[in-house]
């Protein structure tokens, strides 16, 4: 028997009349949440995110005390990447694009740090200081800005000429840097350097843009995350320590890193502004996603592949529906 569409829709509109089972719902959703409960803890027990502790500047400090004062000596010459990042944080470079499109310099700075003050003098000023550093942040404050960088730049070039290797840098006229960046170092050695960082934004402070700039500056970061596997070229995904079910739902972000030409830096013009082009594109995709219902040809789809017949076929065969033939 073949029904027109009119009298199929007529015929699912109307009253079930056919048999029914008594079906408790409660029940069967407390069995679910209980047996999805037992396995959850069980398989986090045995494949839970680690519990890292977490990083610090102390324990950058002494574990890679030159890596450290290098990075410091950064802070001072503007040459870290935080220093030359570009907005929000300063104007210091343009910043990634997409064609035309370069919304991070047309945002502007939004969120101003400034790597000589916040991230070396403030600190240091905030401490109880010896005669050589109380000396050295005299006479930092003192110069005038083309003698800060031109001392802060020769130092910051004699270390990397030394290949990060202070004890073989060679005397030179580098003024009150040295003093300046074995200060921090030492401070941050002894852990006063976490709570100065962390408390220039107030008593009630939950942001942690600075130091996590600071971390990224140096290889102390960077080397945590090689450990855990959490680099692109790893698909580095953790879940937080604590939080179900965490990032999973970043692979399909990270996917795109592992694919040409975004995992190539070299090629133009999407190399160096994969970050923005990925974004682009993970926004044109969950914009579609979302217009899904209003788009002619996707929206018709599940009428076009008819597996919802499939799943009812017991019930269309025996209320003798069938398929209405073109």
């Amino acid at each position: 028997m073949s029904i027109s569409k009119k009298e199929k829709e007529a015929f699912d509109a109307a009253p079930w009349s056919g048999a029914t089972k008594r079906y408790d719902i409660v029940k069967e959703g407390s069995i679910a949440v209980a047996i999805v409960a037992i396995l959850a803890i069980g398989l986090s027990l045995l494949m839970g995110s680690p519990d890292e502790t977490p990083l610090t500047f102390k324990g950058w400090a002494v574990s890679n005390a030159d890596n450290f004062y290098a990075t410091a000596v950064q802070e001072l010459a503007g040459t870290s990447g935080s220093a030359t990042y570009g907005a929000p944080y300063n104007k210091a470079s343009e910043g990634l694009n997409v064609g035309p499109l370069w919304l991070q310099k047309w945002a502007g700075v939004s969120h101003p740090v400034d790597t000589v003050n916040e991230f070396v003098i403030a600190p240091l000023s905030t401490q109880v200081m010896s005669t050589d550093i109380a000396s050295a942040l005299a006479t930092w404050k003192a110069a005038s800005d083309k003698q800060k960088q031109d001392w802060a730049t020769a130092y910051d070039d004699a270390i990397t000429k030394a290949e990060g290797k202070i004890s073989a840098v060679p005397a030179g006229a580098y003024g009150p840097v040295p003093a300046l960046a074995q200060g921090l170092t030492d401070m941050a050695k002894g852990g006063a350097l976490d709570a100065a960082l962390l408390s220039q934004g107030g008593f009630f402070q939950t942001d942690n843009t600075k130091q996590i700039l600071f971390f990224g500056d140096g290889s102390y970061l960077d080397d945590a995350g090689t450990t855990a596997n959490l680099q692109g070229g790893t698909w580095g995904m953790m879940n937080e320590t604590g939080r179900y079910p965490g990032q999973a739902w970043l692979w399909l972000y990270s996917f795109w890193y592992q694919i040409p030409p975004f995992n190539n830096e070299e090629s133009k013009p999407i190399g160096a502004n994969a970050d923005a082009y990925i974004m682009y594109l993970m926004g044109a995709l969950s914009l579609g996603l979302i217009l899904i219902p209003v788009i002619p040809g996707v929206k018709s789809l599940p009428m076009r592949i008819p597996i919802h017949r499939g799943i009812w076929r017991q019930y269309y065969a025996a209320n003798g529906i069938k398929r209405r033939k073109k």
